[in-house]
């Protein structure tokens, strides 16, 4: 039977995943404490506009399609004391919290360590130091599109995946919300409603990936090439791995290990 296997959310856009035993799905469809806080390039501190939505670009601020030895880091956040620790192997490279002297010595080490980086002169263009964190550490808001979406894959799809490669792919790879066990490859692209556990989702579209999949999660470095494997080698148009969703009438919570009763489209 398929159920959930993990639940992921990613307190700071393109740093550590936080695993949890629960998540609650917000009304609006987004995840509470998800992506709450965001490191921006100084001419990008202030959110677009698209379709009257607010609008944060990944590629506008850190995120690991860009600047992938960020997953080298482990990010701690203390959502009741608003505290950020960042540590880099067994050495702390800074802990703080929200206020503006704490802004400032965290962005100074993350600017430090990314400049550092194989990436460090992307950081160097115009317009994007000094980098400034952005977000109040609550409000669920830097997700890549306007609209949020819960985002989930299936283990089987991953799995796939691993087989085309020829050795196994860590499914933190995908920095999906939702990690489902029990489907066969690529079902969930064949969803057009799922129910999990007491919450009930509408399929939206397909999660077409970027470059952030080709970055071992521990050592940041770029090592499968995930992006080619799933076009080339499997014959998809596009990238795609794992399913956008929206709650149909109000959030919930959902569980490890809560039953996912999917809703497959009609075939035409």
């Amino acid at each position: 039977m398929p159920h959930v296997a993990a639940l992921f959310r990613y307190p700071v856009k393109g740093f550590t995943p936080a695993a949890s035993d629960t998540l609650r799905v917000q009304d609006d469809g987004r995840i509470a404490g998800d992506r709450v806080l965001a490191f921006r390039f100084a001419d990008a501190a202030t959110p677009e506009e698209r379709d009257g939505l607010d609008y944060w670009p990944k590629a506008k601020g850190l995120a690991l399609q860009d600047f992938p030895a960020l997953a080298a880091l482990r990010l701690h956040f203390d959502d009741a004391g608003l505290r950020v620790r960042i540590d880099h192997g067994d050495r702390m490279l800074v802990e703080a919290g929200l206020d503006a002297e704490g802004r400032r010595r965290l962005t100074a080490a993350v600017t430090a360590f990314v400049a550092d980086s194989p990436e460090g002169a992307r950081v160097q263009r115009p317009g994007r130091l000094p980098l400034v964190l952005v977000g109040d550490g609550m409000s669920s808001r830097f997700q890549d599109r306007p609209r949020g979406y819960v985002s989930l894959h299936g283990q089987g799809s991953v799995d796939a995946l691993a087989g085309a490669l020829g050795g196994a792919v860590d499914h933190r790879r995908f920095r999906s919300n939702i990690v489902v066990a029990g489907l066969d490859p690529w079902e969930e692209l064949d969803w057009s409603a799922v129910r999990i556990g007491d919450v009930d989702l509408v399929a939206e579209g397909p999660i077409v990936r970027c470059l952030a999949t080709h970055a071992d999660p521990d050592t940041g470095r770029r090592d499968l090439p995930v992006l080619t494997t799933l076009t080339r080698g499997l014959g998809q148009s596009e990238p795609t791995l794992g399913r956008l969703l929206l709650p149909v009438a109000g959030g919930g919570v959902i569980r490890v290990g809560d039953e996912v009763r999917p809703v497959r489209a009609a075939v035409a």
